[in-house]
């Protein structure tokens, strides 16, 4: 029996002793920072990775390097920051360890030398025990570029681009949701005042533009009532604040509201995205619209006038709108966004400069809906499996597309991959004059659709919308609708810059019928496109494809019978 106890003990230190190795080995650089946006770059730092004891784990940069403490242990994860303090003012949270002591509060690691990450190129070299576990060099590994930092995952360096400051939201999908669906320039505004009016406590708005008077006029009216009005808007839009922006935010200022603006820069804070772009209103934390427009007066015009094409959905969820409560708060808080002072604007432009319009669709409530928020640049990874997904059909309405820096881009080449798997793919593109002038535009970006579903023989083909026929200002859309059963409604455009750099928001809706709807205004638009008239089964869905066989068969006994008829008589 003691010769027992005694192997048993033996094994079971080797075992032990095996995990802690194991697990001490297990750790990685996962993520790091060279060129920060700080003067000095003292909140330079670098994350390892794993569970275990650190003895015997050093980093360096083969000019300096960090060890750490006697008995230290790391349960998932420690940062190491080159100065504690400095690291903790932009991040507002300590790191695990400093490695020049400038807080007694943190930890310092043991320093040799003076590890300082070169910007424009440089390594870190991750030891155990003198042995290298890692190594991870720029250029090369990752790519430079100031405020960007660098993560592993999944293997894999930099899947997306990320800037410190940037928010890591995870995708999650609610059910049972109610809401309603409706389009611009249709019956936008219609909802949109609807829920103004319903707000009882709180309105939480955060949109690149807001320049429509009629908005700001309800809007004055709910914060002058007593319901609590917090705005986040843009601070540098493409073309600046305009006059009308600024009458806008001041009818509501003056009647109490919180205007903010996300800014380039604020002290030692750099935000961490080119554009504010989303465009999304939550009202009472409860109910939450969400659109592909501005808060401008063609993407939501007054009854009865025109504007721009594009979709838009109210939800009435908990669950949905606190999703988006922790986005809009996360951006609201950042040291990045200073108070808005609006300065003396214009008059609101009258009405009567906008066209009459005859709308074609009115709002629907749906009820047992999927939703999935997608949220820019966190999760924009979703539209592409989206596409990617598709079985029969994509129907795809844009105001344009581009090519990314890096070549063809990814959201049209799933399409065109998922005509190539068999699905019908349709893709209508604004054809305003400054989405066509240029000689890289939409209608070459048609051309070159086109051409490729001519020369591999595709079900697949581009148009551009007859915008006279359809009575609208252009499109302004940013949809995406997949076997007639799921539609993404979103301010994401399809170039680079929105989905890897932008903050952007939208959502991607299933079931119960929904995305009926909006296939329903997307056919509507398709039938209106340039040259419709030569195309009439052109680009069918599968569904609408069955059909139509069906039709032409009808008609072929048809006239068979006719000929026999006639023949006996």
């Amino acid at each position: 029996m003691k010769t027992g106890r005694i192997f048993f003990k033996a094994v079971l230190s080797v075992f032990l002793i095996f995990i802690l190795v194991c697990s001490s080995q297990a750790f990685l650089i996962t993520s790091f920072c060279p060129d920060t946006w700080l003067k000095g770059e003292g909140d330079e730092f670098f994350v390892l990775s794993g569970t275990g004891s650190l003895n015997g784990i050093m980093v360096s940069d083969g000019e300096g390097s960090v060890r750490f403490p006697e008995n230290s242990y790391c349960s998932g994860l420690v940062v190491v920051a080159r100065e504690g303090e400095a690291y903790e003012k932009i991040h507002k949270k300590p790191p695990d360890y400093e490695m020049y002591d400038t807080s007694p509060a943190i930890p310092d690691a043991i320093r040799t030398g003076n590890l300082q990450m070169g910007n424009s190129g440089d390594e870190l070299t991750l030891y155990k025990n003198s042995k290298v576990i890692q190594t991870v060099s720029w250029p090369g590994d990752v790519s430079k570029g100031e405020g960007r930092v660098h993560f592993l995952k999944d293997g894999i360096w930099d899947a997306r681009p990320y800037f410190i400051g940037q928010s890591e939201f995870s995708p999650e999908t609610f059910e049972d949701v109610t809401l309603t669906a409706f389009v611009s320039p249709d019956c936008s505004y219609e909802v949109l005042k609807d829920a103004v009016l319903d707000a009882k406590s709180d309105i939480k708005l955060n949109v690149y533009e807001f320049t429509s008077p009629y908005i700001a006029e309800i809007l004055k009216g709910k914060s002058k009532s007593g319901v609590k009005l917090t705005v986040l808007l843009e601070g540098g839009p493409v073309g600046g604040i305009s006059s009308d922006e600024n009458y806008a935010v001041s009818e509501i200022t003056g009647a109490g509201a919180s205007v903010y603006s996300v800014e380039t820069e604020i002290g030692p804070f750099h935000t961490p995205y080119r554009y504010n772009h989303a465009k999304y209103m939550i009202t009472d934390d409860e109910n939450i619209l969400l659109a592909s427009e501005n808060f401008g007066l063609t993407g939501f015009p007054p009854q009865g006038k025109t504007g721009n094409r594009g979709y838009g959905v109210y939800v009435n969820d908990k669950q949905t709108s606190e999703y988006f409560k922790s986005v809009f708060e996360e951006d609201i808080n950042g040291g990045w966004v200073g108070a808005f002072t609006p300065k003396r604007g214009s008059l609101s432009p009258d009405e009567e400069s906008l066209k009459s319009f005859s709308p074609e669709f009115k709002p629907e409530v749906f009820t047992g809906v999927f939703l999935t928020p997608v949220i820019s640049p966190d999760t924009s990874y979703l539209i592409e499996d989206m596409i990617s997904n598709a079985k029969y059909s994509v129907d795809i309405e844009q105001a344009y597309i581009k090519n990314w820096s890096t070549g063809k881009n990814p959201y049209l080449e799933a399409a065109i991959d998922a005509a190539r798997r068999g699905a019908n793919v349709r893709i209508l593109l604004d054809s305003y004059w400054f989405n066509t002038e240029g000689d890289l535009d939409n209608d070459e970006m048609a051309e070159y659709i086109n051409s490729v579903a001519k020369s591999e023989n595709l079900p697949l083909e581009a148009g551009l919308a007859d915008l006279n026929r359809l009575g609208i200002e252009k499109i302004h859309n940013k949809a995406v609708i997949t076997d007639g059963e799921s539609v993404l409604i979103s301010s994401v455009n399809w170039n680079e810059n929105s989905p890897s750099y932008n903050r952007e928001a939208g959502v991607i809706l299933s079931g119960g019928n929904v995305s009926k709807y909006y296939k329903k205004v997307f056919d509507y638009d398709w039938e209106r496109r340039q040259g419709a008239e030569s195309a009439v089964f052109s680009g069918l869905s599968e569904n609408d494809g069955y059909g139509a066989k069906c039709l032409t068969g009808i008609i072929v006994i048809f006239l068979f019978a006719v000929i026999y008829l006639v023949r006996r008589r």
